[in-house]
C-alpha cells in the first residue's frame, strides 16, 4: 500500500460494492481492498481487489460475485481471465472487480498504480485476513 493513501469509511459505499465484498468473503478471499477512483479515473468509480490461493478459489470467488450481482438483476459488461484464473477481471462499468493470485497481484500492483485513489476502510472482519 502507498503511505499517502487517503481512507474513508465503508458505510458510504454503494450496496453493489458491499454485496461484492460479502460475496468475495464468502469464498475466503484474502486482502480485500476497495479503491474509490471517482476523483482519479474517468472510466469507473471503484476497484474491488482481492486475492485467492489458487485458480479454483479464484473461479469460486468470481462465480460468487457474478451470482450475487445476478441476484440483484445485474450482469457484468465483461469478464476476462476466467479460463487462466491468475487474474479474473469482472467489469460492471461503475466498478471493476479484480481477483488475483498473490503473485500476479504483486506483479501488477494495482494499489500502487492507482496510488492517488482513496482506499476505503472496510469494517472489522472484512478486507484483510
Amino acid at each position: 500500500m502507498v503511505k499517502t493513501e487517503r481512507r474513508h469509511k465503508a458505510h458510504g459505499l454503494p450496496v453493489e460494492i458491499e454485496s461484492v465484498v460479502r460475496a468475495a468473503e464468502s469464498k475466503k478471499a484474502e486482502h480485500i481492498v476497495v479503491l474509490d477512483l471517482r476523483k482519479a479515473a474517468g472510466f469507473t468509480d471503484y476497484f474491488v481487489i482481492c486475492s485467492a490461493a489458487n485458480a479454483r478459489q479464484i473461479r469460486a470467488i468470481a462465480d460468487a460475485v457474478i451470482d450475487a450481482r445476478a441476484a440483484a438483476g445485474a450482469r457484468p459488461a465483461h469478464v476476462e481471465g476466467y479460463d487462466r484464473s491468475e487474474w479474473v477481471l469482472i467489469d460492471y462499468f461503475d466498478f471493476v472487480v479484480h481477483v488475483f493470485t498473490p503473485e500476479t497481484r504483486l506483479f501488477y500492483g494495482l494499489e500502487r498504480l492507482w496510488g492517488s485513489a482513496e482506499l476505503v476502510e472496510l469494517p472489522d472482519g472484512e478486507a484483510h485476513r
